[in-house]
């Protein structure tokens, strides 16, 4: 049932290289791969590493045919029937990791290697940051390092030799590449796939249920940043409305009427318009596998690739995917023409027949006393201001009547809590009232250049509806703990210390440290120009920075400068390799040496007889030049050895080379 690789087939240290390869590749995919497919990976490769040696033997034919088999069944298992690119991505990695059990030749190399450079072309789908597609080409370089190995595996300093042909490679290569990626014209595909799995990667849902948390999960990942073209906003002004939910019910709050399902189709990941108004800001936003899009309040939208609804929220056509990139401006207050449809008015004002008493009580005793709306909104505030109320990440479950345990009893809840109560009670005394879903806050990135919205930042407050003023913000959590408006979270809870109680690895949790938050704003800064300027850099934004070209120049225009540098780069190539074969330039440094060698020859008034070996040309250059006869007679044998030694050249007996020459030229 198994076999061992014939000798002498795939030389040892390639097969390292190819192995290492593979391990990095999959770190990109480390999150979206289910771990029983990361361990079978690794035990795969490993028995294909112990099997190099023959001191284990690799499967056999029906032995790898269960296995296979084997594999794939717990892969339909897994998948339940979906396909995207996600589950069509970790099929891909399945089937890598089986070809490790089938690899015994050289040919077998060849084909591995090119599927590894596929999967490095795979991962750019995930992840797009800067610090993973330096993984990824190291992982590349780390694939020809292999192929050098394959071919040439006793060579001597083979490897070094491999990484620095590949490094002089990359720095010829480098400036025409540059010129592509700036000039290649940036058009729309014509097709394309959708990467939505179903899972929602953002730490916002469509539905809140405040009663069953006990302790709130943070997250420290990033949700969006922001550039203003004008002056940054205040805290209390930097509420990013996301979603609305209207609905209450089992003391559930969902949306009355869930957002229509779209079609899968193409999200303009480009925003870029032009340089920023500034009235005017650019959202740079993770992907949510979402519809929804984050905005201010009084926005509208100025990019096309998202659009306004009527409740003043912003959509994407279809779920976002990928990072996309979308401008808003802020815009004038509504103005008070503003009107509540009757059957919108019995939308927010619809609650259960039964639960809460005590909350419908205070309801109605507040109602009682204060006959205005606003009146009544200024009570509720003024209660949670003046009474025990906390703000925290840790409180109690609250399964049955949840508000009326809030409020009565426990007094201890974060934004959704509070959310929930307000609303209930504001409907409980016939005022409509919603709860807004989103973010509140933000942290400034590297010199206040931009803003940083975090997912531990999700908040939730309730738009209340007054007739003479339309829809109106009131959140309580600005009325009972004002550092988490204007401070954020770690302010709010830093005397419990709940902020980011789970995450010790992330660089947010130290923040109080001066080098850690520099290094994490550094690198953060980095990524967002990275995202911005080199995987942003689509059609809209090649065309901005092409209108400050004289000429204003064209898709069509950009085409044929493309076209025009890459005949200019193959003529430079071709005269440079045309140039070095006429004169005798070898890319081997030691017959660069000998060269001029032969040359200082015929400058004495020697020529060189052909077919002649380095020690009979140095005879015959000591008959002609007796005083330098020991130099030539040496350098000789240092080529001699170079070529025909058994013994490696090292970098020593090349500089012994060169002192040679120059006594030589003296």
């Amino acid at each position: 049932m198994t076999e061992t690789v014939p000798k002498d087939t795939i030389p040892a240290k390639a097969l390292v290289w190819l192995l290492v390869s593979f391990g990095l590749l999959l770190v990109p995919q480390w999150d979206r791969l289910p771990p029983w497919l990361i361990a079978a990976c690794s035990v795969l490769a490993l028995w294909r590493w112990l099997g190099q040696g023959g001191r284990f033997g690799l499967p056999g034919r029906w032995l790898r045919l269960v296995i296979m088999l084997g594999l794939i069944g717990a892969y339909v298992a897994t998948v339940h029937g979906r396909f995207t690119v996600e589950t069509a991505a970790s099929f891909f990695v399945l089937a890598v990791g089986l070809k490790w059990l089938e690899t015994r030749t050289s040919r077998d190399f060849y084909v591995l290697f090119f599927i590894l450079c596929y999967l490095a072309a795979v991962n750019f789908l995930f992840q797009q940051g800067v610090l993973w597609s330096l993984l990824n080409l190291t992982a590349t370089f780390v694939l020809l390092v292999g192929l050098q190995l394959l071919n040439a595996p006793q060579a001597p300093n083979a490897l070094k030799a491999g990484w620095k042909r590949l490094g002089g490679l990359l720095l010829k290569t480098l400036p025409l590449v540059v010129l592509l990626f700036i000039f290649f014209p940036r058009m729309a595909p014509l097709w394309s796939v959708p990467l939505v799995s179903g899972q929602a990667r953002t730490g916002l849902s469509d539905q809140m249920a405040p009663g069953s948390i006990s302790s709130l999960a943070q997250s420290s990942e990033r949700a969006f940043r922001v550039t203003f073209g004008g002056e940054m906003p205040p805290p209390r002004e930097r509420y990013w409305r996301g979603l609305i939910l209207d609905r209450f019910d089992d003391g559930k709050w969902t949306q009355w009427q869930p957002e229509p399902s779209r079609p899968a189709g193409r999200v303009l990941s480009d925003g870029g318009v032009g340089a920023l108004k500034a009235d005017e800001y650019d959202v740079l936003m993770e992907p949510t596998y979402q519809r929804w899009a984050f905005g201010l309040d009084d926005s509208r939208a100025v990019s096309r690739n998202v659009e306004e609804t009527a409740n003043g929220l912003f959509r994407f056509r279809r779920p976002a995917d990928t990072a996309v990139r979308y401008r808003l401006a802020r815009t004038d207050p509504k103005s008070n023409v503003q009107t509540l449809s009757q059957l919108d008015r019995q939308r927010y004002l619809h609650l259960p027949p039964k639960g809460n008493p005590r909350a419908r009580a205070l309801a109605q005793s507040l109602r009682q006393e204060h006959d205005s709306d606003r009146g009544f909104v200024n009570a509720i505030l003024q209660r949670f201001r003046n009474q025990a109320y906390f703000y925290t990440l840790r409180p109690p479950k609250m399964p049955d009547n949840s508000i009326d345990t809030l409020l009565f009893e426990a007094k201890r809840g974060f934004c959704a809590h509070y959310a929930s109560a307000t609303a209930f009670l504001l409907r409980a005394a016939g005022i409509p009232a919603r709860i807004v879903m989103g973010y509140q806050g933000g942290s400034p990135g590297e010199d206040g250049r931009y803003l940083i919205v975090r997912q531990y930042d999700a908040h939730a407050w309730v738009e209340a509806w007054l007739p003479d003023r339309g829809w109106v913000r009131v959140d309580p959590t600005a009325a009972i703990s004002p550092a988490r408006i204007e401070s954020g979270l770690r302010e709010a809870v830093a005397d419990e210390g709940s902020f980011l109680e789970n995450e010790w690895a992330s660089p947010a949790k130290y923040g109080d440290i001066a080098l850690v938050q520099w290094m994490s704003l550094k690198l953060d800064a980095i990524n967002y120009q990275w995202q911005r300027w080199v995987v942003g850099y689509q059609g809209q934004t090649q065309m901005n920075l092409m209108s400050h070209l004289p000429g204003n120049p064209s898709l069509r225009d950009l085409g044929y400068l493309s076209a025009g540098l890459v005949g200019v780069a193959v003529l430079l190539a071709a005269a440079w390799s045309l140039w070095r074969q006429r004169s005798g330039q070898s890319a081997d440094p030691v017959q660069r040496l000998f060269n001029d060698w032969l040359r200082l020859l015929r400058r004495q008034g020697l020529e060189p007889r052909p077919a002649r070996t380095p020690l009979e040309l140095a005879a015959q250059a000591a008959k002609a030049d007796p005083e330098r006869a020991r130099m030539h007679l040496a350098f000789a044998r240092a080529v001699n050895n170079h070529y025909y030694g058994s013994g490696s050249f090292t970098p020593e007996d090349r500089r012994r080379l060169r002192f040679l020459l120059r006594q030589m030229r003296r």
